[in-house]
C-alpha cells in the first residue's frame, strides 16, 4: 500500500546538478507519479562558491522540463534553482535568476564563513567536536545574513544544514542554540518565505529532518506562516521519502495543506 502522504516534492535535483551523478529529470517524475504526487519541483544547485562547474546550465535545464511536461502532463512540473550563498554572489544570483522566470527559488547557505575563509559545511571532518557548536552559530550567521539581504528566493532551504554531518558520538541539541534559531526564523518571517521541511531523502530523524519537531514550533512562535517539503532527492528512488513523518511533524505544530495540492502549507 502507498503510505506516501500526497505532498509536493518541491527540492530535488537531476542530472543538471553538479553532485547528482545517479539523478534522471524523467524517472523523478515517474517516480513521483508512481508516489501519487501532485506537483514535483526539480531546483538544481547554482553553488558558486565551489566554482562555475557547480552552477546549472539553465537553458538546458529547462529544455529538459518542456520535455518532461510534454512526456508527463499528469504531473505539474515546477521549475526551480538552489541558490547556494546568493549574499555572497549576488550579481551572478541576480543574472542566473533574470534569465527565466522560474516556479521555485531555494536559498540555501552550503558554504560558510569560517575564520576569514569559505569552508564546506559538508566536508567530511569539517564539524570537529571542539569547534561545532561555535561553527554551527556562525553558519547561522551567514543563515540570518543571507535573509536580510535583498535577494530573491520562496523558500528557506534546510536551514540547519550543518546538523547533517554533525560529529559522531556527540549529541546534536538544538536547545543550545536556540536563541541565534529563533532570530534566523525571525528574520525568515519577517521576509515572508516559507521554512522548508528537508528530509534529508529520508535518513534518521535525528540527523535528517532539517528542522527537526522543536524548531518548527519555534518556526510558528516568531510568525512564521508557510511550509514547503523537499527531499532533496538526488537519484529518482529517494523522491518524497520521509515525507510521512514530515506530515506528521508539521500537522502537530498546527500547518496544514490549502486546496490546491501544491501550493505551501499553511498554518
Amino acid at each position: 500500500m502507498n503510505t506516501v502522504p500526497p505532498l509536493s516534492d518541491h527540492h530535488v535535483h537531476t542530472e543538471w546538478s553538479w553532485d547528482a551523478v545517479r539523478g534522471s529529470m524523467e524517472r523523478s517524475c515517474r517516480r513521483a507519479i508512481e508516489l501519487g504526487l501532485p506537483s514535483i519541483a526539480f531546483t538544481e544547485h547554482a553553488d558558486w562558491s565551489r566554482g562555475d562547474e557547480a552552477v546549472v546550465d539553465l537553458a538546458g535545464y529547462l529544455d529538459g522540463v518542456e520535455a518532461c511536461r510534454s512526456r508527463f502532463p499528469e504531473l505539474r512540473i515546477l521549475s526551480g534553482i538552489e541558490l547556494g550563498e546568493p549574499h555572497l554572489h549576488a550579481e551572478r544570483a541576480r543574472q542566473i535568476l533574470s534569465v527565466a522566470a522560474l516556479d521555485r527559488v531555494l536559498g540555501s547557505v552550503h558554504f560558510m564563513r569560517w575564520q576569514d575563509e569559505a569552508a564546506d559545511a559538508s566536508q567530511a571532518g569539517f564539524m570537529r567536536p571542539d569547534t561545532a557548536d561555535e561553527m554551527f552559530r556562525a553558519y547561522l550567521g551567514d543563515v540570518t545574513d543571507m535573509l536580510e539581504s535583498d535577494l530573491p528566493f520562496d523558500v528557506l532551504a534546510h536551514m540547519d544544514y550543518p546538523k547533517r554531518y554533525w560529529p559522531k558520538g556527540e549529541a546534536y541539541d538544538e536547545a543550545r542554540f536556540e536563541a541565534e534559531i529563533r532570530v534566523a526564523l525571525r528574520a525568515a518571517a519577517n521576509r515572508g518565505v516559507a521554512l522548508e521541511l528537508n528530509t534529508t531523502r529520508g535518513g534518521p530523524i535525528r540527523r535528517s529532518l532539517c528542522p527537526g519537531p522543536r524548531v518548527v514550533r519555534w518556526w510558528r512562535e516568531e510568525g512564521g506562516r508557510s511550509l514547503s517539503f523537499g527531499s532533496d532527492a538526488h537519484s529518482p528512488d529517494h523522491v518524497a521519502a520521509g515525507f510521512d513523518l514530515a506530515a506528521e511533524v508539521a500537522e502537530a505544530v498546527g500547518f496544514g495543506p490549502q486546496d490546491d495540492p501544491t501550493a505551501f502549507w499553511l498554518v
